[in-house]
């Protein structure tokens, strides 16, 4: 069933590009915000030991942001299915990017000066639930995964 959707959607090189665009976005953004990658003095890219299940958890929010918003988008165009199918997968993706986004250093330090002992609050809230963020938006992202593969086999007449 999965083999089928998956060939079906991304037999067209548009989606194709579209869920390696994705991913690559993600997965830079979500890096340099999580400050794995520095640019200043020279362009560095460092995973330190301690952080890798962070860096593996950043993998794959991006790989399966690009996948399921590619998935996604092929059910509202070619299915004619509504947004609130497939808006799940949004969902996912921003819980995602803002669970990496806002826990760190510079990020954490605009929020709390900007909105003050509220936005402490929520920097330290984001910076200690990091990982269970990321966690449920995975798990929010394969639950869209399953949802899609099985609306697009379903409406298109796939047989195993």
């Amino acid at each position: 069933m999965h083999k089928e959707a998956l060939s079906l959607v991304f037999s067209n090189k548009r989606y194709l590009a579209l869920s390696a665009t994705i991913f690559s976005v993600l997965l830079i953004s979500l890096s340099i915000v999580s400050e794995f990658i520095f640019f200043s003095p020279n362009f560095l890219f460092y995973v330190p030991v301690y952080d890798i299940t962070n860096f593996s958890l950043i993998v794959i929010v991006a790989a399966l942001s690009g996948l399921v918003i590619s998935l996604s988008i092929y059910r509202i165009h070619m299915l004619g299915s509504g947004i609130k199918r497939s808006g799940t997968g949004f969902l996912g993706s921003i819980i995602g990017a803002s669970a990496g986004a806002c826990s760190c250093g510079s990020i954490g330090f605009a929020v709390v000066s900007e909105f003050g002992a509220v936005g402490g609050a929520a920097t330290a809230f984001l910076t200690n639930y990091e990982i269970p963020l990321r966690l449920i938006s995975i798990a929010i992202l394969g639950y869209t995964y399953y949802v899609s593969v099985k609306g697009i086999t379903t409406q298109c007449k796939i047989t195993k």
